[in-house]
């Protein structure tokens, strides 16, 4: 049993987060600012509402306000004003969403639909569903909501290029049989178990797996560097530590 072929990709799930791709964003002159901005809009756009949701507001009003803060976000250039100096991305989104909403009332509400076009479609039925699913740890502040529903969402992006890559290579029954010892851990179901649904023999699971785990370190090492201006190996170990605090681990 071999390992599905991998190839250099760049579809990230945050692949708009580096400082130079979001000032591409906030700049309608620039080449594929659109497509920049979208990209950053559904790749955050359930991390915001799952913090507006810990703050006490509604479902509804919760996703009136995501999608109120996208355009307050892109229309008024403060991403394009944004000091990239002051660190990550997500940390300067976690700290502008919570100044947004402690003024809001102050605002009034001509941001919300039809104050200005929405960058992005929000399923408020799918994000309340997934926010149901979140712990109930009163722990669980609004911005340690956020940066877990951030390492979420890039391990998901982990796991899907994974099986774009084992699809292209002809093997996704491997890859359905597999996964699970990424996501339940390495003796979550027994090899023999594996074997037999693939017809193969434990010995060639073991391998599998083996190159399995190996290329999801990988993967999940390049998905980080996207989300890096400066991605050397030390900035990448330090996101992966804060990747795995944000998730308890």
């Amino acid at each position: 049993m071999s390992e599905a072929e991998a190839g250099p990709s760049s579809r990230s799930p945050f692949p708009t987060t580096r400082w130079s791709r979001v000032a591409a964003a906030g700049d309608p002159a620039e080449p594929g600012a659109r497509e920049a901005l979208e990209g950053l809009c559904r790749a955050y756009w359930y991390p915001l509402y799952a913090v507006i949701r810990r703050a006490g507001r509604s479902p509804d009003e919760a996703a009136d306000l995501t999608q109120a803060y996208f355009v307050r976000l892109f229309e008024t250039g403060l991403v394009a004003r944004a000091d990239r100096r002051k660190g990550r991305f997500r940390a300067f989104l976690r700290a502008d969403c919570g100044y947004f909403l402690a003024h809001q009332a102050e605002r009034g509400r001509a941001l919300k639909r039809g104050g200005g076009e929405a960058p992005v479609s929000i399923d408020a039925r799918n994000a309340e569903g997934r926010y149901l699913r979140e712990p109930a740890d009163p722990g669980l502040t609004p911005d340690r909501l956020f940066d877990r529903a951030w390492a979420l969402r890039l391990l998901d992006g982990v796991l899907e290029r994974l099986a774009r890559e084992y699809a292209e290579a002809g093997r996704t029954a491997q890859f359905e049989a597999l996964q699970v010892v990424l996501s339940e851990g390495p003796r979550s179901v027994p090899r023999a178990t594996i074997a037999a649904r693939l017809g193969t023999t434990e010995g060639a699971v073991q391998a599998a797996v083996q190159r399995l785990r190996r290329r999801y370190r990988d993967v999940l090492r390049e998905q980080v560097a996207e989300t890096l201006e400066d991605p050397d190996d030390a900035a990448v170990d330090e996101e992966l530590r804060e990747l795995l605090a944000a998730l308890g681990g």
